[in-house]
């Protein structure tokens, strides 16, 4: 392959892009293009693209290291953006027209890769062809992902790229797809698919092979239990199959008739309303047979409570794509921020030269960027995931003069988007509604007197709005007394009055808030000061929450922008718990697991036992609620498929793969437990493990599937992960499509598993 025409791989390439239609721009990008590519404003070198023959990999290379080649998969490719949308692009924008720039934008921590073309023709070439192929991509099923995987380590593995594979190529090819298999079995699978009796596998001889390799015994099994017949499943056996297993009880005739339509690829069982097993196996790998209910995809909730009853996907140091004290300071965090659904992002203004405020974290050597240029992306991104609103949580370090410059651009770039004043005109005896602010941007900052009075520019006091200042402890002190006398300007009148709902207030006390202040007034808390309130007794801090709005936010201590368990805080109803999006792990997996739900909007409600200021409920004493009613939680973990092998591990190395479920809830429901770990096994491992849980407090759990590499000498491998909100959880049997470390798929891996959700008062009843 590798850009050559060769007849021989093309069996293997149509099997790949048989669902792409080639139009002229795929055509000519198969052709291939010489491209500048762009790291920099002084760094600008030619190099050559080119679309493969399977329509998914583009290979590039450099004009003086002549054979040498990177390449891509356009499932790597969350985007593609037009002219001068990069701050790199953004600064040699004098140099070279719009028309032919254009900035390909990968999934995860990778970065972008920004290219001049030599004609504008040439650049939309690309552009279109390269949304055409990210939309296939998107909108491939399990099946085809599968066919992808396999036709991907076809040609891996095809080394002398004749498109035939002889037995130690596929030996190696097994190796490599992570299956340490028996040599005489895998001959004998090896010559069943050689028809042609020739010693190599080509075309349907090799799609044989892979058809025997992918056999799943443990779901033809469930199917056989519900087939008379053993062949297929009658409209009525698959109906009975939702209902029992399932619990798909609503219109289950129906559902059965649609799903039979959608999955199954025989025309004659289609008519028939029979399921075949490769129709069985394609809904199970589907949406629909997915752990995570395909209704919870859709914006299910009530959007019309005030905004204090939501959960508000909120990012802390948003301008930062790498660490607090070096790292590089880029809108592209806010692009990233915004497009994964968050709502509250962090604008940290300082003064900048030419009267132009600056963001950047203060006191640290991270890089500078216009605060004009922050809002501008804001602007362009803010609604491009949600309707619902965004707030600017303001971290204002600027002069008066600076703070004047900030109020006119976020006027003049936002417009009638920034929420200038109340709704209605009127103070408000309520907080708005996420509905009623929908494509609204909101300030949270300080604010000069109430919504009910103006005052003139005498204030006095810290501007800042973080009042718990986390961000001041990675300083030397003498810098903190050195800035404290700045830290005391006045503030601008102007930038004063574009706070309407989020008036920053010092936090005193539970009752001193309760007494003092007005419910479009919020306080911000460093991780540190929160959990000191959630330890204090009682449920306070809940029933605050149910009134008021809080943001909590990880101490300037942690210098690696690592992050904090944000269920503790979400327990107590804290709405905008503050993380550093730009660090993967645990924490952004809790976070990316619960606004998961609800069309990703941003917003998720709070159970309705949080959003009464007269509660009873307490995290730690979940069983004094009313309405207390826990369950069990029954996964029986049964196999995986196609994992991946650990980045980094060494040649013909292969995982032992254990899974490992944690709860994610209030204090007594956090637990875990794994299964025992399967030798030489990443293709196809089998456990039929039955774990078992009690939780109690089902409305705030989430359930987190771990797949790890055991190791028995130092640290197990993360190999992938899936967290849901235990609410979203479907029962019966479902496959988990795991995602990496940084929260992209990484398809065709996934666990296939049961499960059963028992009331435990109806079972101490019976």
């Amino acid at each position: 392959m590798q850009g050559e025409s060769s007849e021989s791989c093309s069996t293997m390439a149509s099997l790949c892009s048989a669902r792409v239609q080639l139009d002229k721009n795929l055509q000519l990008m198969q052709t291939g293009s010489l491209m500048r590519k762009v790291k920099s404003r002084s760094w600008k070198k030619q190099r050559y693209f080119k679309l493969q023959e399977d329509c998914m990999t583009i290979w590039y290379k450099s004009k003086k290291t002549g054979n040498t080649k990177s390449t891509f998969s356009i499932s790597d490719i969350e985007t593609v953006r037009e002219g001068h949308q990069s701050e790199i692009l953004q600064s040699i924008a004098d140099d070279f027209e719009p028309e032919l720039c254009f900035t390909i934008v990968f999934h995860g921590r990778r970065g972008n890769l920004d290219l001049i073309a030599n004609t504008a023709e040439e650049a939309q070439c690309w552009i279109q062809g390269l949304q055409k192929l990210i939309e296939t991509v998107t909108n491939m099923d399990q099946k085809e992902l599968l066919d992808q995987w396999i036709c991907d380590w076809f040609q891996k593995a095809d080394k002398n790229k004749d498109g035939r594979m002889n037995f130690k190529e596929v030996q190696d090819l097994l190796k490599m797809m992570n299956v340490d298999m028996n040599e005489h079995h895998a001959y004998r699978l090896f010559q069943m698919a050689d028809k042609s009796e020739s010693g190599t596998l080509e075309g349907e001889e090799f799609v044989l092979f892979y058809k025997a390799l992918t056999q799943r015994d443990e779901v033809l099994k469930i199917f056989q239990d519900f087939s008379k017949d053993s062949k297929k499943l009658t409209l009525l056996e698959f109906v009975d199959f939702l209902r029992q297993e399932q619990m798909e009880e609503e219109n289950a005739e129906e559902f059965a008739m649609d799903l039979i339509a959608r999955y199954e690829p025989s025309d004659t069982a289609k008519k028939l309303h029979a399921l075949s097993i490769d129709g069985f196996l394609t809904y199970l790998c589907s949406a629909e047979g997915s752990i995570f209910n395909v209704a919870h995809e859709q914006l299910f909730q009530d959007m019309t409570q005030p905004l204090c009853h939501y959960f508000i996907s909120s990012s802390h140091n948003t301008y930062l794509i790498e660490d607090q004290l070096r790292g590089h300071s880029s809108i592209e965090g806010y692009i990233r921020a915004l497009k994964r659904g968050c709502r509250c992002v962090e604008v940290d203004t300082w003064d900048g030269t030419n009267g132009e405020p600056i963001v950047y974290h203060g006191h640290t050597f991270t890089s500078k960027i216009l605060f004009k240029d922050v809002i501008a992306a804001i602007n362009k991104y803010a609604f491009r995931v949600s309707e619902y609103p965004v707030i600017l949580s303001l971290e204002n370090h600027c002069s008066v003069e600076q703070q004047d410059v900030m109020a006119q651009h976020l006027k003049s770039i936002l417009g009638e988007k920034l929420v200038a004043s109340t709704l209605d005109g009127r103070i408000p005896i309520c907080l708005p509604s996420p509905e009623e602010l929908r494509g609204r941007i909101l300030l949270k900052g300080k604010k000069i007197g109430g919504l009910d009075e103006h005052c003139d520019d005498s204030y006095m006091g810290e501007v800042s709005e973080e009042e718990d200042n986390g961000e001041m402890e990675e300083n030397l002190r003498n810098e903190e007394k050195r800035m404290s006398k700045k830290s005391k300007e006045r503030l601008s009148q102007e930038l004063s009055d574009c706070v309407i709902y989020c008036k920053s207030v010092p936090f005193e006390s539970f009752k001193h808030s309760r007494t003092n202040y007005k419910l479009y007034e919020m306080s911000s808390f460093t991780e540190y000061k929160a959990r000191k309130l959630v330890r204090e007794p009682g449920n306070e801090f809940v029933r605050h929450t149910a009134w008021q709005l809080t943001r909590v936010y990880p101490t300037g201590l942690r210098t690696d922008s690592s992050n904090f368990n944000p269920r503790e805080m979400w327990n107590v109803g804290c709405q905008m718990v503050a993380l550093n999006f730009q660090t993967a792990g645990v924490e952004m997996d809790l976070n990316d697991g619960l606004f998961q739900q609800n069309a990703r909007c941003g917003y998720i409600l709070k159970p309705l036992f949080m959003r009464n200021v007269d509660t009873t409920f307490n995290p730690d004493q979940p069983h004094d609620q009313d309405g207390y009613s826990p369950v069990i939680l029954s996964i029986q973990v049964i196999s995986a498929q196609q994992l991946p092998k650990v980045e980094n591990s060494k040649e013909g190395s292969i995982v032992d793969p254990l899974v490992r479920v944690e709860i994610f809830g209030v204090p007594i429901d956090q637990t875990k437990q794994e299964t025992k770990y399967i030798d030489n096994n990443g293709f196809n491992p089998l456990w039929n493990e039955t774990l078992q849980f009690k939780i109690h407090v089902p409305e705030l759990a989430l359930v987190r599937f771990v797949v790890e590499d055991y190791d028995k000498t130092t640290r197990n491998d993360f190999i992938g992960q899936y967290t849901l909100p235990f609410q979203s959880i479907k029962l019966g049997y479902r496959h988990i499509h795991l995602l990496s470390k940084d929260g992209t798929k990484i398809p065709p891996a996934s666990l296939f598993v049961y499960i059963r959700i028992t009331d435990v008062n109806h079972l101490q009843d019976t």
